[in-house]
């Protein structure tokens, strides 16, 4: 079950993160601002701990609802 619930998580961050950039994934931008990558984060859920990938930005600004920064659940 926490496999499923990291997957929800994942495909959540990585549509918010595609709204915040206003590009989906692989699509270039004029920005300048695009994925860079993603770092481990522990979540506690009802069915356990689970360790999404949380998706960054080159510029740093990204910062999710779904699973907000320096917050404990």
């Amino acid at each position: 079950m926490t496999g499923f619930t990291r997957q929800v998580l994942e495909t959540a961050l990585d549509v918010e993160l595609a709204d915040h950039l206003g590009q989906d994934h692989g699509e270039r931008s004029g920005s300048g601002n695009v994925r860079n990558g993603s770092s481990g984060e522990t979540v506690r859920t009802d069915v356990g701990e689970v360790r999404p990938s949380m998706p960054r930005d080159r510029a740093g600004t990204f910062a999710s609802l779904v699973v907000p920064k320096h917050t404990r659940g």
